[in-house]
């Protein structure tokens, strides 16, 4: 496995530490923070509740470096002993820096655990979540389990909204799969970072978001195994300004986007992504066909509309163009 930069490990800087932290602990919990520190509380009070009897420990990492909002939360849940772990500040900002801060600190100062699991700072875990997720792993012997994350919307007249794809979990029924294509609940075992490398997650998709697809393709890839542990439920903030129509069609954009990246990382040369563009491009007008299918089906047109917006997201990718909703200037507190 590789090691993490020295000068990079350097620039994060430890700001929280619970008494008497054991580096024999084997389950660590690793949440990336920015800007929701009234969520973070919620987090890590679902965390603190966990029915198990398996000793775990959490990484938080701060990326917003200059307000730091969230580390006053996290000192607290450490230092009260409600939580054992640590929180870092990494001053790089961008989703896959924090995400990959928080699984190399958990790697290096965490040598005997054996699952690396992630729940973000706006999502609560259920009681018995942890103890499904490695119950799962052991069990199957999954290099990676996912569970579902389900929305709690602050506008209730939006939970209709529970069926549109930014919303809705991948699969149904807990068993094997061929892939999860989200980190905001999962399981990863060590040895697959042995195999991915440092760091795990590309740098690429920091502002454009993905580098969670695209690290889970490239395990697929790689033939490891997945299992999906539909019991191991998740439960999401969405704020108003999340279920706007805007929102929705930006978010299918993005998708479109990170399925280009992802897809055109695997043709490496010209003539395969001449081809990738081509059949972008054909896919416009089916993604018509099926959104008139949803509008019959689903009777929600924001729905119908989101096949529509990720094929022209993959299209205008392919041209250069790309929407960038992780840069800090665009994330409101």
């Amino acid at each position: 496995m590789g090691k993490p930069d020295p000068a990079v490990r350097a620039l994060r800087a430890l700001v929280a530490v619970s008494p008497a932290l054991d580096p024999a602990i084997e389950n660590v919990v690793c949440i990336p923070c920015f800007r929701r520190p009234q969520y973070l509380r919620r987090t890590l009070q679902s965390l603190a509740g966990q029915r198990t009897s398996r000793r775990f420990a959490v990484v938080m990492v701060e990326n917003d470096a200059s307000n730091s909002k969230s580390v006053p939360v996290a000192a607290e849940y450490l230092a009260s002993g409600r939580l054992s772990g640590l929180c870092v500040i990494e001053p790089r900002q961008g989703n896959c820096h924090a995400i990959n801060a928080a699984f190399e600190t958990a790697l290096q100062m965490f040598p005997l655990a054996t699952s690396f699991l992630m729940i973000d700072d706006d999502e609560t875990a259920s009681p018995d979540w942890l103890e499904q997720m490695v119950g799962t792993a052991e069990a199957t012997g999954a290099d990676i389990v996912g569970g579902p994350v389900f929305p709690e919307f602050d506008d209730e007249r939006k939970r209709g909204l529970r069926r549109h794809p930014a919303f809705a979990p991948a699969y149904d029924a807990s068993g094997p799969v061929p892939v999860i294509y989200g980190c905001g609940n999962c399981l990863i075992r060590r040895a697959v970072f042995d195999r991915l490398g440092i760091p795990a997650f590309d740098v690429r998709f920091n502002f454009l978001g993905g580098g969670d697809t695209d690290f889970f393709y490239r395990c697929r890839r790689l033939g490891l195994r997945f299992h999906w542990a539909a019991e191991a439920a998740i439960s999401e903030t969405v704020p108003r300004s999340r279920t706007s129509l805007k929102w929705l069609a930006m978010r299918g954009l993005r998708i479109g986007a990170i399925n280009y990246h992802v897809q055109r990382k695997a043709t490496p040369t010209v003539w395969l992504r001449a081809k990738l563009t081509a059949k972008l491009l054909a896919a416009l007008p089916l993604s018509l066909s099926y959104a008139a299918h949803a509008v019959l089906t689903e009777r929600e047109w924001t729905i119908a509309m989101h096949p529509v917006t990720v094929a022209i997201g993959s299209v205008l990718a392919a041209f250069g163009l790309e929407p960038q909703p992780y840069k800090a200037s665009k994330i409101v507190s």
